[in-house]
């Protein structure tokens, strides 16, 4: 448990943002609730009676700046985050404490890294975008696999999701992102990003179970193909969705997420099978888990957890493979999901 230190979440009142307030409460931190909507906060701190509440918005930067005062660190939460990453960073390095996020958008998660790495690193500041089941989980699991490979010619990363209620944030964000795209869609071959305007390729995964074999979208690229090229050299990044949850995505009468427990979670299920090939040699990792925006909130605080205490390897703008011990944090988990890893 740790001894109250208090960690300021923007966009607290959110999907994400509330299993991150319960996890840092649970986990012995002292959350200070901000974001854009004081009635909304106000709403949230009836639920936790004590907890500090502090509106921010980000075209003010003085009130990020209170809303981190005495913080030890900040996490966004706070989509879509090619408007709220830059200001909040920004806020942070001014503070300096630790910045991390649960931003799923390539783009902004491409900002984040290109804009502010030379910053961070002269600064010493430990930034982590994409700390979330999109980017920093697959993220791990990639580095896992690799073990003590530093490039393979591959990477596959298979999400095997039972279904796909999208948040509202999710929606919006995904708004921002083909709205940046001109209706393209991206994908990482050749060493770099791409952006196409061809129908992705459908093909079958060989999920272990209890999933099994199913249908998926090729080139469903997430914020995976901007973190494991971040640290890896691996010429070829390529995720893969269900149709079923991709289509339940697409669909715009799909509702919200639906909570089934005392924990607020919904009854999603997910299988995560990555596989890395370099030369004639193949490795693999597995995650089992429940609720990819629920699971989202143990990711970040032990990532808070560990950045705070010491438990980390590099500085500036990083993934979590890169700053992390990938298999001692994966298994750290194990409350949450179940991996296989190699050895």
């Amino acid at each position: 448990m740790k001894s109250g230190q208090t960690v300021t979440v923007f966009g607290a009142y959110g999907h994400t943002g509330r299993f991150v307030v319960a996890e840092l409460l649970e986990r012995g931190f002292t959350p200070v609730l901000s974001g854009r909507d004081a009635g909304k906060l106000k709403d949230l701190a009836d639920s936790w009676p004590g907890l500090e509440v502090r509106p921010a918005t980000v075209d003010d930067p003085a009130s990020l700046d209170r809303a981190l005062t005495g913080a030890a660190a900040v996490v966004n939460c706070a989509g879509p985050f090619a408007t709220t990453a830059a200001p909040v960073i920004e806020a942070a390095l001014r503070a300096r404490i630790p910045y991390v996020d649960v931003a799923a958008e390539i783009e902004a998660n491409l900002d984040t890294f290109t804009g502010f790495a030379d910053r961070a690193e002269a600064a010493g500041a430990v930034i982590v975008p994409a700390m979330a089941f999109y980017g920093g989980f697959g993220d791990l699991l990639v580095t896992a696999a690799m073990g003590e490979w530093t490039a393979a010619d591959e990477a596959h990363i298979a999400y095997g999701l039972s279904g796909w209620h999208p948040t509202a944030g999710t929606r919006a964000a995904g708004a921002v992102s083909r709205e940046r795209r001109g209706g393209r869609r991206v994908r990482y071959t050749k060493g770099r990003l791409e952006y196409v305007q061809d129908t992705p390729p459908t093909l079958k995964w060989p999920f272990p179970g209890p999933m099994g074999p199913r249908t998926v979208i090729g080139e469903f690229s997430m914020a995976d193909v901007v973190t494991v090229p971040s640290h890896f050299d691996v010429p070829e990044v390529c995720t893969y969705m269900t149709v079923e949850a991709a289509g339940e995505l697409a669909a715009p009468d799909t509702p919200a997420p639906r909570a089934v427990d005392d924990r607020g979670r919904s009854g999603q299920t997910f299988v995560v099978d990555v596989v890395v090939r370099s030369g004639g040699a193949e490795r693999r990792a597995v995650a089992r888990g429940r609720d990819i925006y629920a699971v989202t909130a143990p990711l970040v605080v032990e990532a808070l957890d560990r950045i705070l205490t010491g438990r980390t390897g590099a500085t500036g703008v990083v993934s979590a493979g890169e700053i992390f011990d990938a298999p001692d944090f994966l298994r750290a988990l194990s409350p949450h999901i179940s991996v296989e890893l190699p050895g």
